[in-house]
């Protein structure tokens, strides 16, 4: 992708979430028992993918039926008759979040309504154990069970797989490789779960473990990650007891890692993709080889079939150097097969297909015609899109021969022809969200700053922004986005970027322009930035992303020059009053401290102290219209509450915990906006709304829809009462409206 700096990935769903997503206590405190849940409908704001698609699976058994995982926002079922992708995990909630990564699913071939995840995101100490679904009804509904072990989706090796096979001589027997825990197994369709004594690979704290598990007739094989290239990465079992070594298996750098395997029955051959990392980032060598499974001659024997030896050099002189990810066989055509090439990003990324064993090959990037109208922001604010980076989950359809998808670190383009692509995305949204602005006036009712891709002027809720990304320049990862109260026209935007790390509108976000200067540490530590309600004054604050903290800076000529401000707590978030052009605030999270300024940013004040303190998602707010009216969200430490600019607080009695708060259109008769709190009122944390100034809430989402971890930011519409925007953490923009 184009982050210059770290992706969403490695900082706001891995070590920043450690924080984030501490345990609730069970605590009850004095809160009002919530009202009944009002009828809301739940969607998606269409953006298109954005994410890691890091499997798909078509069901051997069954045209149309196919399924497809991510590493952050579980996974989806494809609907044929309406082309599209069905969530099947929205209704994992808070405490669960760290089961949206999907490490590895399966399909039972015999039972085409059965189908099985494996989840659970990450496998660090702070994080929880994995778990198993299991569905009667292709998803519709789960059985779950618990596992002692931790599994890691959105960790290295995420694209390797599949880890979890139904065992084709008993579909009541399933296999799971897990990361640091071995080979276990489960005869009773997944409900219970042992460890497999006897198998080769010896299971450490660190690494890949088993990297795949497939079967070629009623032979199962896995592979290993931990190998060092000389000793064996390859496994088998013919009896479902004793595994052995495949004999002969390659070995070298180049097929040092076990990446994926697909099997042709027709020709009784299993190929086998290498890299010498289980990426999908970190690789620089790969080959494929295929193996001869029957008993005939030849029986036993390995074959080179790699499409282009990495190594090389391009035509500007760049060394050519990647990996091999997917591969696929043709399950009506023997020795037809499709394979890919994963890190590859001086040459980029490309598929190649066979029809002779992997004899010869065609590179289906070469004479590819892309169609991303649909989804706009995959040219990344250049001219064309890219046929693909980060390409690991590849599939071929068992019945249509031209019909192949692979994925992206962004979408899921697909082929009907082997020519024209196009994004196979439509209901698949896998955005990590930062921020979300919904506009008192204009054409877009939200603008969104997201993980990876940026921001988006969203003219429609349901299609994907027209214009793209935004550019000039372009992001990777937001890390800030404000918008100035009185002049709605007028928007900022800071993050990620090779060309400049800042930039304004003034025309409501269409069209931006990078500030003409920017501080030098802006390009290694862009943070968040506020601008006054006027739009004459920007304050902007730096943080790297390993936790440095930096003087904030301020400017009064839309970023041609910029001042810094001492007295600004290092690394806080400003926030404009949006009634007063003078004022700014800034929650300290290092000390609990509230700090003020009426001299329009030139120097801050301590006003509250002895507030909540360390951690650096509590978040301060200010209620639209209002002069120095604040709420602050504490998280398990509840809502507190400032009318006097920041100089007091008050702790509110009607919730117990506040993640993030927003603010929406008022109800019919009311005179201050509606309030939208992800947090809690009694035991369970959930999304609510309160038309009383908080005095009172109603949860608002229901048992389906909870989106795993969804404390990042909240806003309601300020044209729309009820209407109410939800960021989650790899199901991208949810909005609600009532009915």
């Amino acid at each position: 992708m184009l982050t210059s700096g770290p992706s969403r990935r490695a900082v706001l769903a891995g070590t920043a979430a450690a924080a984030a997503l501490t345990a609730v206590p069970a605590f009850q405190a004095s809160a009002q028992a919530a009202p009944a849940t009002p009828s809301y409908r739940w969607r998606q704001v269409v953006i298109g993918g954005t994410g890691f698609i890091s499997g798909v699976l078509f069901h051997p058994s069954v045209r149309g039926l196919a399924y497809a995982r991510t590493d952050i926002g579980g996974a989806y079922r494809w609907d044929d008759r309406s082309a599209r992708w069905i969530p099947l995990n929205d209704d994992l909630g808070w405490d669960d979040w760290n089961l949206l990564g999907v490490e590895a699913m399966a399909v039972d071939p015999a039972h085409p309504d059965r189908v099985y995840l494996a989840l659970g995101t990450y496998t660090q100490a702070w994080a929880g154990n994995g778990a198993v679904l299991r569905s009667e009804d292709r998803g519709a509904t789960w059985a779950r069970t618990d596992l002692a072990v931790k599994l890691g989706g959105n960790e290295d090796g995420r694209g390797t797989g599949e880890r979890l096979l139904v065992d084709p001589r008993d579909s009541d027997t399933l296999w799971l490789g897990t990361r640091h825990d071995g080979l276990l197994k489960s005869t009773d369709r997944g409900a219970t779960w042992g460890a497999v004594s006897g198998f080769p690979g010896t299971p450490g704290a660190s690494g890949q473990g088993v990297t795949l598990l497939v079967a070629a007739g009623r032979t199962l094989y896995a592979g290993w990650g931990d190998s060092d290239g000389t000793t064996p990465n390859l496994f088998r079992t013919s009896d479902g007891t004793t595994w052995e070594a495949v004999p002969g298996q390659p070995s070298g750098i180049s097929a040092k890692v076990p990446i994926r395997a697909s099997y042709d029955c027709h020709t009784r051959e299993l190929y086998v993709t290498y890299a010498d990392a289980p990426g999908p980032n970190g690789q620089a060598d790969g080959s494929v080889h295929k193996l001869a499974t029957g008993k005939g001659k030849g029986s036993g024997t390995w074959t080179d079939v790699t499409p282009v030896k990495p190594g090389g050099t391009t035509s500007d002189g760049s060394a050519d150097t990647f990996g091999y990810g997917g591969v696929s066989v043709d399950a009506r055509r023997p020795g037809t097969l499709v394979v890919s090439t994963n890190d590859r990003w001086a040459a980029g990324d490309t598929v190649y297909r066979s029809t002779n064993g992997g004899r010869t090959w065609t590179s289906l990037k070469d004479s590819a015609v892309l169609d991303v109208s649909e989804t706009p922001f995959l040219t990344f604010g250049a001219d064309k899109p890219k046929f693909g980076w980060w390409i690991q989950a590849l599939a071929l359809d068992p019945y249509d021969s031209k019909h192949i998808v692979h994925g992206t670190g962004a979408t899921l383009y697909g082929t009907r022809d082997l020519k024209h692509w196009a994004p196979q995305i439509r209901g698949l949204e896998e955005t990590s969200v930062r921020h979300l602005i919904s506009p008192p006036t204009g054409q877009a009712h939200l603008l969104s700053g997201l993980g990876d891709v940026g921001v988006m002027y969203h003219e429609r809720l349901t299609a994907s922004p027209s214009r793209g990304m935004a550019s000039n320049p372009a992001f990777g990862s937001a890390t800030g986005l404000a918008q100035a109260a009185a002049k709605p026209s007028y928007v900022v935007r800071t993050g990620f970027g090779d060309h400049g790390n800042g930039a304004f509108s003034n025309d409501g976000g269409r069209t931006w322009a990078p500030f003409a200067t920017q501080p030098a540490l802006a390009k290694d530590a862009p943070g968040p930035i506020a601008v006054n309600t006027d739009g004459s004054v920007l304050l902007w604050t730096f943080v790297h992303w390993d936790g440095t903290k930096y003087p904030a800076r301020r400017s009064t000529d839309n970023g041609a020059g910029w001042s810094e401000v001492p007295t600004f707590p290092k690394g806080a978030t400003p926030v404009a009053d949006p009634a007063d052009p003078k004022r700014f605030y800034a929650y300290d999270t290092d000390t609990g401290t509230v700090h003020a300024s009426t001299d329009g940013g030139l120097s801050f004040t301590a006003g509250a102290t002895g507030l909540p303190s360390g951690d650096t998602q509590f978040e301060l707010a200010a209620a639209p219209g209002r002069v120095g009216d604040l709420w602050l969200s504490a998280k398990w430490n509840g809502l507190y509450r400032s009318t006097d600019g920041g100089a007091t607080f008050t702790k509110l009695t009607s919730c117990w915990a506040s993640y993030t708060l927003g603010f929406g259109k008022a109800a019919e008769g009311a005179d201050y906006p509606a309030l939208y709190l992800v947090g809690s009122t009694e035991s369970i944390t959930a999304v609510y709304r309160s038309d009383d100034e908080a005095k009172t809430w109603v949860r608002i989402n229901d048992d389906r829809h909870q989106w795993g971890w969804i404390g990042e930011t909240i806003s309601g519409d300020p044209r729309v009462h009820g209407r109410v925007y939800i960021a989650t953490n790899g199901r991208g923009i949810q909005y609600g409206d009532p009915v």
